[in-house]
């Protein structure tokens, strides 16, 4: 700072660890006489390059408000009778920002009412401006939301109440008809138990993506093999695929885990596959394949040969305010809720939703949620033999997460935390041999298919038999090569 006396020194001084504010005095020949160091902090202007524009900072206003600030700033200049004045406007940085600042500016005058000297406080107003910026465009989304939401409850009013036309009156039909014969009785049953079955599925719908919404149903992730977790979840499909002759395949890899709630997901599944079989044509197929997306992401496709969806409806799908439901190919009916509550379960696992669709050709549902890391244990109690197993496996088969146990306890203790992808045991252990270890892991994990390679300088007929009888995938005699170690996992896994 120079040695000049302007009236804001002091309060430069004062504030000179205040990032968003600097200080401009300019002299009577409109040369800038004293300013604080964060004018190149803000600007990333020099005081010099300021000095040598025309109007100093006013030459940075941006261009919309320039017309408008210069006659502002010539009327308060020309009115004697003024000495303070504030402006707002917005400037270009040197690296091309937009700046927003605010100046407070007060003027010396002389005995005729000319300016001799111009002390300025500029205050940064950019943050300010874009939380305004962020909290406008936020009511405008919530706005919308809000919108859409009126116009879900009208829409979801109308189809609560549509099946009480088919319950009421079948039920009173056959409360007072009392010569209705046994085909017509059938019938009516029929048609009350489709409409109660869809009015009970649209409720579960709206029940599950209100307490998603709200924030009542917890998403709460777990590390879960994607094949085994789909199989799981498709189960009760088998029927309705059976009726229509639908094959249903999957074609994902064994090593493939992924990090999701596990009902929540498998409720996702479920009604992808369940609208793949109800708009599949007899005789038809299903596919359910798994890759990896990107990383730490894997995506998962339920494709099918059905009817699939007009280019008119396709933006229809997943709003909430839009109302789309298709009959299936034998009359089944949906909630059109389903599409709906399966994207706010992605949403809510950080994944995404994308699907292609063309009319009497199929579609091909995409979501993606959160890879979960291939862990290989190793039970091993020799520090060296353990170190050789770890360093093969990382440097072969990248994907994969090494963890390490001493002993078959260990490995107990250890499987309380996490379900390792496959197990790396040595048959001759202290306290606990490999055939001991193994049938405490498949009691404990029961209904889960571990693979499982064992490694042994003891090897016999026996101990073979005991293995074979444990359903274990590999056995291999030590000194163990570990090429073969490394072939045996990837036979196991793929």
């Amino acid at each position: 700072m120079n040695n000049s006396q302007p009236r804001f020194e002091p309060l430069a001084e004062l504030c000179s660890g205040v990032k968003d504010i600097f200080f401009i005095s300019l002299n009577k020949n409109r040369t800038i006489n004293f300013h604080s160091d964060n004018v190149s902090y803000i600007t990333g202007y020099t005081v010099n390059e300021i000095n040598s524009l025309p109007e100093k900072i006013h030459s940075l206003i941006g261009e919309e408000y320039l017309p408008a600030i210069k006659k502002e700033i010539a009327d308060f200049e020309s009115d004697s009778s003024k000495n303070g004045i504030e402006y707002s406007y917005r400037i270009t940085s040197k690296d091309g920002k937009s700046i927003w600042l605010k100046e407070i500016q007060n003027v010396t005058r002389d005995s005729e009412g000319e300016i001799i000297q111009t002390d300025s406080i500029f205050i940064n107003l950019t943050p300010s401006k874009t939380k305004e910026a962020e909290l406008e465009k936020a009511y405008g989304k919530l706005t919308e939301i809000n919108a859409a939401k009126d116009k879900f409850i009208s829409i979801i009013s109308h189809d609560l109440r549509a099946p009480f036309t088919t319950l009421l009156g079948f039920s009173e039909i056959l409360l007072n008809e009392k010569d209705i014969s046994e085909e017509e009785k059938n019938e009516y049953l029929r048609y009350i138990y489709d409409a109660s079955k869809t009015q009970l599925n649209l409720i579960n719908c709206l029940l599950d993506w209100s307490r998603l919404q709200t924030g009542r149903i917890k998403v709460e992730p777990a590390r879960l093999n994607v094949k085994s977790a789909i199989a799981i979840a498709i189960t009760p499909l088998t029927g309705d695929a059976v009726r229509k002759n639908i094959e249903v395949k999957i074609d994902i890899p064994a090593d493939l885990y992924m990090s999701a709630d596990e009902r929540l997901i498998s409720q996702a599944v479920l009604t992808l596959v369940s609208n793949a079989i109800k708009y599949t044509p007899e005789g038809k197929e299903v596919l359910i394949f798994s890759q990896r997306f990107k990383a730490g992401m894997i995506e998962l496709v339920v494709r099918d040969e059905g009817l699939g969806i007009a280019e008119e409806n396709q933006t229809k799908l997943f709003r909430i305010d839009q109302k789309f439901s298709l009959v299936g190919t034998n009359g089944e009916k949906g909630s059109g809720l389903g599409l709906t509550l399966m994207k706010e379960i992605i949403d809510k696992h950080g994944g995404q939703v994308w699907f292609y669709s063309k009319v009497g050709e199929g579609s091909e549902f995409h979501f993606t949620v959160p890879e979960a890391k291939n862990i290989a244990l190793i039970v091993e109690d020799e520090i060296p033999v353990r170190t050789l197993y770890q360093r093969a496996i990382e440097a072969e088969m990248p994907n994969f997460e090494v963890k390490t146990a001493d002993n078959g306890y260990e490995a107990i203790k250890m499987l309380k935390d996490f379900i390792p992808t496959i197990i790396i045991t040595d048959h001759d252990m202290p306290l606990m041999n490999g055939i001991q270890l193994i049938e405490a892991i498949y009691k404990k994990e029961s209904g889960k298919t571990i693979p499982v390679i064992v490694v042994s300088a003891k090897l016999n007929d026996e101990i073979n038999r005991s293995y074979s009888k444990l359903g274990v995938d590999k056995i291999i005699p030590k000194p163990v090569n570990l090429e073969i170690l490394v072939e045996a996992m990837k036979e196991c896994l793929y």
